[in-house]
């Protein structure tokens, strides 16, 4: 595998488009994520769940609920890394560039080859049975493609740039523009000249925030955390009572 390029191109002008695209569209998003969750959780509490569908098809489910659930885990936890956290602080801590980017890329093309294995079985299972196709609402005709693009976007900008391709600092890009709209210092000359397929990736990413409070995505806030530390539940057999007859009997 190639070192990834470490100097990104001369940043362009900022355009009205590059405003729109990098700037409005993410603050609207991030926006409509947080009211979203306020409405959702004031209006419809009874709905915030999974919409399990096991008791209808179990075996699919099996394999692709954990294979999706665990690379999913780990993509977070690498955007996390990536995103979130500038280069100088892993050099700091004695990671190297080099060293940082080849476990990115490997550990991240196992973690998306998980997620979408799992994410084609979920999918796979409610096109091809008939009442879960049918128990599909609206909201799981949105999240559905909308989660496979942004899944397959990011792990193919990853194969593309820098697993097959020269690399690829997303680093000194991306993630430039992505702490800066958080600390309100949006920075979208940062973004505007990364490769197209980075680009695609977190504008679907950012849709998908502005989708998630409409949809089953809810649960991941339920997660039954208190289940670790709750005390044990007691259980006392009850004495059986002896046979009407049998005390007639022994009287």
């Amino acid at each position: 595998m190639n070192a990834p390029s470490l100097s990104p191109s001369a940043a362009a002008p900022v355009s009205g488009t590059d405003l729109l695209l990098w700037v409005a569209i993410p603050y609207i998003c991030l926006a409509v994520f947080v009211v979203g969750h306020v409405w959702r959780y004031r209006q419809d509490q009874f709905g915030w769940t999974t919409h399990t569908s096991q008791l209808l098809e179990h075996r699919w489910l099996r394999w692709g609920s954990p294979l999706f659930h665990l690379g999913a885990f780990m993509v977070i936890a690498g955007h996390v890394v990536g995103l979130a956290v500038p280069d100088s602080w892993t050099e700091a801590v004695g990671i190297t560039e080099h060293a940082y980017h080849t476990t990115a890329v490997w550990a991240g093309s196992v973690a998306g080859v998980a997620m979408v294995a799992g994410l084609g079985m979920l999918c796979a299972r409610r096109l091809l049975n008939r009442q879960i196709r049918l128990g599909t609402d609206r909201s799981d005709k949105i999240l559905f493609p909308l989660l496979s693009a942004t899944v397959l976007l990011g792990i193919t900008a990853t194969a593309a740039h820098n697993v097959f391709g020269a690399g690829y600092d997303y680093r000194s890009t991306v993630s430039v523009w992505f702490r800066g709209l958080f600390v309100l210092q949006p920075k979208p000359e940062a973004i505007a000249g990364a490769p197209l397929l980075f680009q695609l990736h977190a504008l679907t990413a950012f849709l998908l925030f502005a989708a998630w409070p409409f949809t089953r995505l809810v649960h991941v806030w339920s997660a039954p955390v208190g289940y670790l530390v709750r005390p044990y539940l007691v259980y006392r057999r009850r004495t059986a009572q002896a046979p009407a007859s049998a005390s007639r009997r022994a009287a």
